[in-house]
C-alpha cells in the first residue's frame, strides 16, 4: 500500500470513530473511556508524584559521607553458569567498599555442574589473593535442591550482618555495595531492592525491547512505589536484607517465586514492628534477558503463573488491612490482583468486544487511538526516567525512537500475561519451573495442602 492510500484509509476510519461518536455517544464513551483509563492512569500519576518526591528529597537533602560500613555477605546462587560466574564473582571483589565482604558462592547440585565448581576454585586460585577484606568461601552443595535451598544454606554460613542473595549470572557496579548497604543506617529499613538493567540489550530487538520494559517497569516504578514504603517485590536476582530480619521470618521458603514470596511475608511483619522496604536505583546490576521471542514468552508464562500462584493461593490470606496496612492493601489490590491479574482479561475482552461489534476499519481505527494514547503514556514516562533516574541519559535517549514498538511489545505482553494466568489456573504452571527439582516442588504442594 503506497503512503498516500494508507493516509486515506486511516483518514476513513477516523471519520468513521466520529461519526460511530456522534451517533451513539454512550457506546462511544464505553469504547474511549474504558475501566482501563480509570485502572491505570492513576497508577502511572501515584508513580510520577513517587519519583517526583524522590527527586525533591535528593536535592532539598543530598547524601552525606557517613562512615557506615556494615559487614556483607553475598550470597551467590549457582548452577550452571560456567565459566561467567567469575565475572559476577570479579564485580563483587573490586566493590569500592571499605568494610568486609563475604562472597558465598553456592554451587547447587556441585556433582552435575563440575564446571562451575571449578570455575570457582580456578578464580580463588588465580585472583582471590588480589583482593584485601574480601573472604570468598565456595559452598558445593552436591545435590541439587533448587534455589531456595541455596538461598537458606548460604544463609546458614553467612556473618555479615546485611545479606545479599544475587544470581550467578548477574554483574554489578562497584559501587553497589556501599548504595545498597548505606540504608541500613536506618533501624527500620530490612530490605533493599537493587535496580537491575538488561546487559545484552544490543544483541536483539527483543532485548532492547526489554532493556525499556526494565528501566519503566522495574527502576521508575519502584522508585515512585518506595517514596510512599510501596515497593512490590525485592528482586530475586539482587535483593538486600537485614540478616537479623531474615533469620525472623526463617529464611526463605520453598515453591515457586521465592522473591515475591519474601517481599509479601515481610510486608506482613513489618507492618507490626514499623519497618520498610526500600529501592536504591543507584545500586545497579546487569543481568542477561532472553534474546529469542520462544525463550522470552517462556520466562512471562513462569512470572506471570508464579504471580497469580502467589497472589491467588498461597499468600490470598495477606489481602487484609490488619496484616499489611492500608497503604500496602492498596497497593497489592490495585498494582497486583487488578493491574497484573484482572487487567489482562479485560484487554483481552475488550479488544475481542470491538472486533464483533464495530466494523473493520473503525476497529482498526480505535486501536490505533489506543496505542497512541499508551505511547503518549510511554513517552511520558521515559522523559521521567532520563531527567530523574538515569545515571547515563545520552545513552538512553535514542530509545525514545523505539518507544511506538515498545507500545505494542507492551499490549502483547498483556495478553500473553492472560495466557499465562490460565495456564497457572488450569495447568498449576508455577510447578514447571526449572527453579527447583521435581520432588521439591511436589513436597512443597504437600506441606501445603497439610
Amino acid at each position: 500500500m503506497s503512503p498516500f492510500a494508507f493516509w486515506q484509509a486511516t483518514n476513513e476510519a477516523l471519520r468513521g470513530i466520529v461519526d460511530y461518536w456522534l451517533a451513539s455517544p454512550a457506546d462511544a464513551a464505553v469504547l474511549f473511556i474504558p475501566m482501563l483509563l480509570f485502572l491505570e492512569l492513576p497508577y502511572y500519576l501515584l508513580l510520577v508524584a513517587g519519583v517526583a518526591r524522590h527527586q525533591l528529597h535528593r536535592l532539598m537533602h543530598p547524601p552525606r559521607d557517613v562512615p557506615f560500613y556494615p559487614s556483607v555477605s553475598c550470597i551467590i546462587t549457582c548452577y550452571s553458569e560456567g565459566e561467567a560466574v567469575k565475572q559476577t564473582l570479579r564485580t563483587l571483589c573490586e566493590q569500592i567498599y571499605p568494610g568486609e565482604i563475604e562472597l558465598l558462592p553456592v554451587i547447587d547440585g556441585a556433582l552435575r555442574n563440575q564446571a562451575t565448581y571449578d570455575a570457582i576454585r580456578s578464580f580463588i586460585a588465580t585472583e582471590g589473593h588480589r583482593y584485601p577484606n574480601r573472604r570468598i568461601r565456595p559452598v558445593p552443595k552436591w545435590q541439587r535442591g533448587g534455589r531456595v535451598s541455596s538461598l537458606n544454606a548460604g544463609l546458614s554460613l553467612a556473618r555479615g550482618e546485611i545479606v545479599m542473595a544475587l544470581d550467578a549470572d548477574t554483574s554489578f557496579e562497584n559501587d553497589m555495595v556501599a548504595q545498597a548497604s548505606a540504608h541500613f543506617i536506618d533501624p527500620r529499613v530490612c530490605a533493599v531492592s537493587g535496580a537491575l538493567a538488561v546487559r545484552n540489550e544490543q544483541h536483539s530487538l527483543v532485548t532492547h525491547l526489554q532493556a525499556i520494559e526494565y528501566r519503566l517497569s522495574l527502576m521508575l516504578a519502584k522508585v515512585g512505589l518506595s517514596e510512599f514504603n510501596l515497593v512490590n517485590n525485592v528482586s530475586g536476582a539482587f535483593g538486600v536484607f537485614r540478616r537479623s530480619v531474615l533469620e525472623t521470618a526463617g529464611g526463605w521458603n520453598t515453591g515457586s517465586a521465592e522473591d515475591l514470596d519474601m517481599t509479601l511475608r515481610l510486608k506482613q511483619y513489618f507492618r507490626r514492628n514499623g519497618l520498610r522496604i526500600v529501592f536504591e536505583p543507584r545500586a545497579m546490576g546487569y543481568t542477561d534477558a532472553p534474546d529469542t521471542w520462544q525463550a522470552f514468552f517462556k520466562q512471562r508464562l513462569r512470572w506471570d503463573g508464579d504471580l497469580a500462584y502467589m497472589y491467588l493461593e498461597k499468600h490470598w490470606k495477606a489481602f487484609q488491612r490488619r496484616l499489611v496496612g492500608g497503604r500496602n492493601l492498596l497497593i497489592l489490590v490495585w498494582g497486583g490482583l487488578l493491574f497484573q491479574i484482572v487487567s489482562p482479561f479485560v484487554i483481552l475482552f475488550y479488544m475481542l468486544y470491538l472486533l464483533w461489534a464495530l466494523p473493520l476499519p473503525v476497529f482498526v481505527a480505535v486501536n490505533l487511538v489506543i496505542t497512541l494514547f499508551y505511547l503518549a503514556i510511554a513517552f511520558v514516562l521515559y522523559l521521567v526516567y532520563l531527567t530523574c533516574i538515569s545515571r547515563q541519559p545520552r545513552r538512553d535517549l535514542p530509545d525514545l525512537l523505539l518507544l511506538p514498538a515498545f507500545s505494542l511489545f507492551l499490549l502483547v505482553n498483556r495478553l500473553w500475561s492472560a495466557v499465562a494466568l490460565v495456564n497457572e489456573i488450569w495447568r498449576k504452571g508455577h510447578e514447571e519451573t526449572s527453579m527447583a527439582p521435581w520432588w521439591v516442588l511436589q513436597r512443597n504442594a504437600k506441606n501445603k495442602d497439610d
